[in-house]
């Protein structure tokens, strides 16, 4: 007799295929009325829980910090080592495609071999790269342990989502993912901070020894605290679909990386469309294969759909606007490099201190309802910008703060939803999946704005800046709709009828 909740096999004939969907149906729009309902109590969640967040929370911190605080110290390792800056650029820039290359290999490893298995081994080599970092005799050797480095990170963060997803009780994951949001935000918040004082005082080889003990007490606090998962020796790895993924996916990210730094040269422009055509071509073989790197079909449920592109576009809306914002502050606003990280700091805090908050109105009223008010101010946020004379501190500080908060507010509630949508068995399908879709939200978010601001008069123009910031309030809206249609699908009644 086959198991009504196996959504695995996709060769299944019609007639069974569509119970199958009307049983993830069934279980999806469940969980969710139950999520929603607002006059549930909230329950405590255990200290294991909060144990196993705070310590794969961890390993998202170290990498999130890494990507942060490595750029500061561009400059110092290219004097250290008097090389090129076309060299020590692949520091940071071979960090985030190595990222990219491992991350599709992380939902086939995690069901492989356990996603705690996963995660631990990730992480010890994400901290053995950064001793090798920290000892590296030239550029080369640097950025040969920044690849490994990255390749450990790609595979540590969904894993460490997936332990968390597959462990712990789907009423008290927005409380979860809010105050591991928190952590995770506190990386870009603090990192210049942190990274700028250890280049002062000491040498940028302490940005990567300051992940060695972290990443040694999240090991050692592991050890009986976080489950190993079971593996499943006979799920086939799809070696067609990770080579057109892992190659596809880094070269998008590199175009949208290049493109913010050198413009629209023909290596780059080659770059993305290779690497679209790459990821297109992913998407079209992984809808056929009956053993596919991801399993893609769980796009077709709605929820997880609608919650997977409002992670995407709320990462158009965050990299866009971290990529904007700054230019227009100092080019246009005419502000000095410290006062623009003085504002960025406004939103990264306003963003940091309402996650919690956040998590815990998902838990009570839902992720739709939490997620439709974040990107409503995340539209709101941007209304000053598309404005032709420069905005007053006072409405600047207005809409920083509304865009942190909107930001924290929007996405870790949808992707709560996401989390919420699946089974264990399909978890790391869903966490790779949610952070592919966010990495190229992002990645197309930046390319698109930066090249509408250069077709319409260069970063220095006003009107320039105008039009990009509106384009980013169409972002806006096409977020404030599909959360709309996530809130929607949360609201409908269960199916009975399995």
């Amino acid at each position: 007799m086959e198991d009504p909740d196996d959504f695995s096999g996709l060769g299944l004939p019609n007639k069974v295929a569509a119970r199958d969907a009307r049983v993830a149906r069934a279980r999806e729009l469940h969980t969710l009325e139950v999520m929603n309902d607002n006059t549930t109590t909230l329950q405590s969640i255990p200290k294991r829980s909060w144990g196993i967040a705070a310590v794969t929370g961890a390993g998202a911190f170290m990498a999130m910090l890494d990507s942060t605080v490595a750029n500061l110290a561009i400059e110092s390792i290219r004097e250290d080592f008097s090389s090129s800056l076309s060299t020590v650029q692949w520091v940071a820039t071979g960090y985030l495609c190595a990222l990219a290359v491992s991350l599709p290999a992380s939902a086939w490893l995690g069901v492989r071999y356990g996603y705690g298995r996963l995660w631990a081994s990730s992480l010890a080599v994400f901290g053995l790269a950064s001793i090798f970092c920290a000892i590296a005799p030239g550029p080369i050797t640097l950025i040969v342990a920044r690849l490994i480095q990255g390749l450990a990170g790609g595979l540590m963060v969904p894993a460490g989502q997936a332990v968390i997803g597959s462990t712990i009780e789907k009423r008290q994951l927005g409380r979860i993912f809010g105050t591991l949001g928190l952590v995770i935000a506190l990386g870009p918040a603090i990192g210049p901070a942190v990274g700028g004082f250890l280049l002062d005082v000491t040498s940028w080889r302490w940005l990567f020894w300051i992940n060695v003990p972290i990443g040694l007490i999240a090991l050692i606090a592991a050890r009986g605290l976080v489950p190993r998962g079971v593996g499943d020796s006979n799920r086939v790895m799809d070696f067609k679909g990770f080579a057109l993924l892992s190659i596809g996916l880094p070269l998008l990210l590199f175009g949208a990386f290049e493109i913010g730094l050198s413009g629209n040269s023909q290596t780059v422009i080659v770059a993305l469309i290779f690497g679209a055509a790459l990821v297109t071509l992913f998407v079209f073989t992984a809808l056929q294969s009956k053993n596919p790197l991801i399993n893609l079909r769980l796009l077709q449920r709605a929820t997880f759909s609608t919650a997977t592109a409002t992670t995407g576009l709320t990462g158009a809306n965050m990299y866009g606007g971290l990529l904007l914002i700054p230019i227009y502050l100092q080019l246009v606003a005419g502000m000095e490099p410290l006062s623009t990280g003085l504002w960025l700091l406004v939103m990264g805090l306003g963003s940091a201190l309402v996650l919690p908050v956040a998590g815990s109105l998902t838990d009570r009223f839902g992720p739709g309802v939490v997620s439709l008010a974040g990107t409503v101010l995340l539209l709101f946020s941007v209304i000053p910008f598309v404005l032709p004379q420069v905005p007053s501190s006072t409405v600047l500080t207005v809409s920083f703060v509304a865009r942190g908060v909107g930001m924290a507010l929007a996405q870790m509630p949808a992707m709560t939803a996401a989390y919420t949508a699946v089974s264990g068995e399909e978890m790391g399908d869903a966490t790779t999946l949610v952070n592919i879709v966010q990495r190229m939200g992002g990645a197309i978010g930046a390319v698109g704005l930066v090249v509408i601001v250069q077709h319409a008069g260069g970063s220095t123009s006003m009107t320039a800046h105008n039009i990009g910031f509106t384009s980013l309030a169409a972002i806006s809206a096409l977020t404030i709709i599909t959360a709309g249609l996530m809130h929607r699908q949360s609201k409908l009644n269960p199916v009975h009828d399995v």
